[in-house]
């Protein structure tokens, strides 16, 4: 989002979250049983969202391939496990999808980025700190000595297994005819991750004979891999501009799900259209000069609010207290820090210390990290307006699971609303900048509390959260009310 004075320069509003799955002000999960079994919010994708194990099974079939270069260790054994397990699914899902044979790649290549005597598809190998599929060569091939250890410490052994779930999607993309020399890479980039999402569905179903994915915490921690492999924020006067694009996290966050979802089927269907088409009007480059960001103060949250009135034009506006303590005295809900809202007197309270907190950025260096910014706090505070707009609406309980994601499904669409500049009675100009919708997935699957009822609570499974309001992103307030009554 962009807040701007009247007569002086614009500055850019971001969200802010925090770079593992822990976080300092979280919601609290909810329980119970959700009253259809279509849009069940305690299941995942259909599949039941529960705890348990994640990763390399106790008593793990061995690795089926041999990898060349390798050093003998146990990363190397994982990442040839993870290939193995990976061409045990295409084996069968490939012929199933695409009615033809599965052939698995030529070979497997390992290097260590800090070693000298290397060479990956072409290229001297020192300093690569990467993973990929040569299509030459129809090889796979990872660094050993910095990439896959970074992502095991970072994401578990599941990130290994994603990342090279991922290389293997262009080999299927590329052995199926899907991409081409001439297909861009966004488009080859997000095929690979939406193959990678449907077989990590495969092994989530416990199909696997090597690995094992829980769809609650097990999975959030795989979908904070793929926000963190999304391309760097640039600005529109940025020479990388148009240069090897992969995409924002939201559209390889939508494009795993699609694949985790439906399957291998939906993967041929994301072309330069389809992604446009999803992209619509969220913008993705910085205009020169702005930041994204906007320090989380008194008045940029009443700013927030101000924007929110004009674009949903209640009857009742909620009042905006800066009482932190008048939280606890509402009578007919709990505080939700750094933001909360009591229906009994309409009223958002915002702790505003604790916001500012949550709208802190990360070290921008930090590139394996979530995105981070302030549009984590402000669709926090945005998320409690739309509590706000429920209670105006009427015939739908605060405090259900149905309600945590119909807020977040609402924050979806109040999130598009802002790619216009709205002006404010106090002259601020608030818009929707690149970055913004990054920040708030991360919030969403880190804290929850944009998808947390009126209580604070959410429901356990970060990928239903991030799927409700990426609905509210593609559609509109109504189906909101109607896919979570």
């Amino acid at each position: 989002m962009s807040p701007s004075r009247r007569p002086g320069t614009r500055i850019g509003v971001a969200a802010a979250v925090c770079a593992v799955l822990a976080a300092t002000a979280c919601s609290t999960t909810l329980q119970g049983n959700a009253v259809s079994v279509f849009d069940d919010p305690f299941r995942v994708a259909g599949m039941p969202a529960t705890d348990g194990p994640t990763g390399v099974r106790p008593n793990a079939e061995p690795p089926a391939r041999d990898v060349e270069g390798t050093d003998g260790g146990a990363i190397d054994e994982l990442a040839a496990s993870a290939i193995s397990d990976i061409e045990d699914y295409w084996a069968v899902a490939y012929e199933e999808t695409f009615d033809e044979k599965f052939r698995p790649v030529a070979e497997l290549i390992s290097w260590d980025a800090n070693g000298f005597d290397g060479e990956f598809c072409g290229e001297d190998t020192y300093g690569l700190i990467n993973a990929g599929y040569c299509y030459p060569d129809r090889t796979i091939g990872w660094d050993r000595g910095e990439l896959l250890p970074g992502l095991q410490r970072a994401h578990g052994d599941m990130g290994v297994v994603m990342v090279l779930a991922h290389e293997y999607g262009h080999a299927i993309s590329r052995l199926a005819g899907l991409t081409k020399k001439d297909t861009p890479t966004l488009v080859a980039e997000q095929q690979a991750d939406c193959f990678g999402g449907a077989y990590m569905r495969w092994v989530a179903e416990d199909s696997s004979a090597r690995f094992t994915l829980s769809t609650g915490e097990g999975l959030n921690n795989v979908l904070a891999g793929v926000i963190s492999f999304r391309d760097p924020l640039l600005a529109e006067n940025d020479p990388d501009v148009g240069f090897d694009e992969h995409g924002t996290a939201f559209e390889r966050l939508s494009a795993f799900q699609f694949g985790f979802t439906d399957g291998p089927s939906a993967c041929a269907a994301i072309d330069p259209a389809e992604i446009d088409q999803r992209r619509g009007e969220l913008p993705v480059l910085l205009p020169e000069d702005q930041t994204g960001e906007l320090p989380v103060t008194e008045d940029s949250t009443r700013s927030i609010i101000d924007a929110m009135g004009i674009l949903f034009s209640p009857k009742n506006p909620p009042a905006l207290s800066f009482d932190a303590d008048e939280a606890e005295s509402c009578a007919d809900a709990r505080p939700s820090p750094p933001a909360s809202f009591c229906p009994a007197t309409n009223t958002i309270v915002v702790d505003l210390p604790a916001l500012e907190e949550m709208g802190a950025q990360a070290d921008p260096q930090d590139g394996g990290s979530l995105a981070t910014g302030d549009n984590m706090a402000y669709s926090v505070l945005v998320s409690r307006y739309m509590l706000a707009i429920q209670q105006e609406h009427g015939g739908a309980a605060l405090d259900t699971a149905e309600a945590a994601l119909r807020t977040a499904c609402l924050t979806g669409v109040a999130t598009v609303k802002m790619t216009e500049d709205v002006t404010t009675p106090d002259g601020d100009t608030i818009a929707l900048t690149a970055g913004d919708i990054d920040e708030a997935v991360s919030g969403i699957l880190t804290n929850g509390l944009v998808a947390s009822d009126v209580n604070g609570a959410s429901v356990p499974s970060g990928f239903s959260r991030i799927d409700a309001f990426r609905l509210g992103v593609l559609s509109d307030t109504e189906r909101c009310f109607k896919r979570f009554p």
